[in-house]
């Protein structure tokens, strides 16, 4: 397997990687350096709400002649085109699947089809990208679909809720419905303008391809989509550095038990790379024998976990990330007891680093679960796109760089977490 990259002057970054074991089937992924961070004042969620907007609804013949007549297009055709002739439906109508993530510093559309119908897939991202014009119709529709996913994850997002205490003023990608319902399509255009230019974008195809067929096709396709506004290329803004609080700040969250969820502030995976990946090995570490131990031990937790990364996926962001801990408590177990259990934990670590068998065991765990993922076309592709947008470079390089961590490493990691006290939500059981 090999890595085709290419930087074309008028084109989004493209990254090509023939894969062998793909047998007739390709993914695509359209990975754009526009997020959560980059909504603006009084539009949050307006990165998610052109996300769905990328997934046009279907125009009649006759719409569409209109439209070219009027220079506006009035809807998004009837329920029957919609079956027919949407972004969607074409997808799924060449035996494929798509959907899209859009998180804080980054959004994603993926694909996954046969390897015979690829050539045209490539054809429809890039029609999405020069006939971006969404209707009024369409933002309302698509503000109202946001604003019941909101409601539905109400309560469930634990690692946002973290995230904001850690980083302030840092924010979900889901957004805020009452902000959202009064977008307008100029509004939506302009930020679609601002953000989704070739320099701020990069595709990805992996699968059973030719390299050189597609960097042709992909050529002559994309040539020009999107180019910089003046003409040059541009730089995806830096994101936050701000410092995480310094405090242990009680916030309660009702969740499905009583417990306790306390979040660190992880070191940068691009500045600080190996103090990151010391970070996950120490979370594998951890949940292999530390946390079963406590929970064993002392009947005042319940259970413990911890997590490194946006929802769990190291590398799936770039900073600020963070690391979430979990404590189920007993009824009479105070957020305090967590706490002081917590660094307990990290203490013995700190203090002893683990032995040579019970950190292999880990990089072992975490090597393996790494190459699964690397086998998904899927997730290869969208890791092909974050690593060349926001890492800088090849993300199976990751596996290289976690095997190499040391237990000196993942002591070290432990003492930041020591130094640095956590801020701690209380998890309050009940429906949610």
């Amino acid at each position: 397997m090999s890595l085709h990259v290419e930087r074309p002057a008028d084109g989004p970054v493209l990254v090509v990687e023939s894969v062998p074991y793909a047998r007739g089937l390709a993914a695509v992924a359209l990975t754009v350096a526009a997020g959560g961070d980059d909504d603006p004042p009084g539009r949050h969620g307006m990165a998610h709400l052109v996300e769905h907007l990328m997934f046009p609804r279907a125009e009649t013949y006759e719409k569409r002649e209109a439209y070219e007549m009027r220079e506006a297009y009035d809807g998004g055709g009837s329920a029957a085109d919609d079956a027919t002739d949407s972004h969607v439906a074409r997808v799924e109508g060449a035996g494929g699947v798509c959907n899209a993530e859009t998180h804080r510093d980054h959004t994603v559309f993926h694909t996954t089809v046969p390897a015979s119908m690829l050539d045209d897939v490539l054809a429809w991202e890039a029609r999405r990208l020069r006939e971006f014009a969404p209707s009024a119709e369409a933002i309302r529709t698509e503000t109202e679909v946001i604003a019941e996913e909101i409601r539905g994850a109400a309560g469930s997002r634990l690692w946002d809720t973290v995230l904001a205490s850690v980083v302030p003023g840092a924010r979900d990608s889901f957004g805020t419905a009452s902000e959202l319902a009064r977008t307008t399509r100029e509004e939506a255009l302009a930020f679609f303008g601002r953000h989704y230019t070739a320099d701020r974008m990069v595709l990805s195809v992996v699968g059973d391809v030719d390299t050189a067929a597609v960097t042709a096709t992909v050529g002559s396709l994309f040539a020009g989509v999107r180019p910089a506004s003046d003409g040059t290329a541009s730089t995806p803004p830096p994101r936050s550095t701000r410092p995480a609080t310094a405090a242990v700040v009680p916030l309660p969250l009702t969740a499905a038990t009583d417990g306790v969820a306390l979040g660190h502030r992880l070191p940068d995976p691009v500045a600080s790379r190996s103090a990151y990946l010391a970070h996950v090995v120490l979370a594998e570490v951890l949940a292999r024998s530390h946390f079963p131990r406590l929970v064993r031990r002392d009947p005042r937790f319940t259970a413990a976990g911890m997590s490194c990364g946006l929802y769990g996926q190291w590398l799936a962001s770039a900073a600020p990330d963070v690391a979430l801990v979990r404590v189920g408590c007993a009824p009479g177990t105070g957020a305090a007891e967590a706490v002081d259990a917590w660094r307990e934990v990290l203490r013995a670590v700190a203090d002893a680093p683990v032995d040579a068998d019970a950190h292999r065991r880990a990089l072992n765990s975490l090597l393996v679960a790494a190459h699964r993922q690397e086998d998904a076309l899927v997730a290869r592709a969208v890791g092909h796109g974050r690593a060349a947008l926001l890492f800088g470079g090849h993300p199976t390089a990751s596996a290289a760089e976690l095997a190499a961590v040391t237990p000196l490493q993942v002591a070290d990691a432990a003492r930041a977490l020591l130094a640095a006290p956590p801020v701690v939500t209380e998890l309050v059981g009940g429906p949610r």
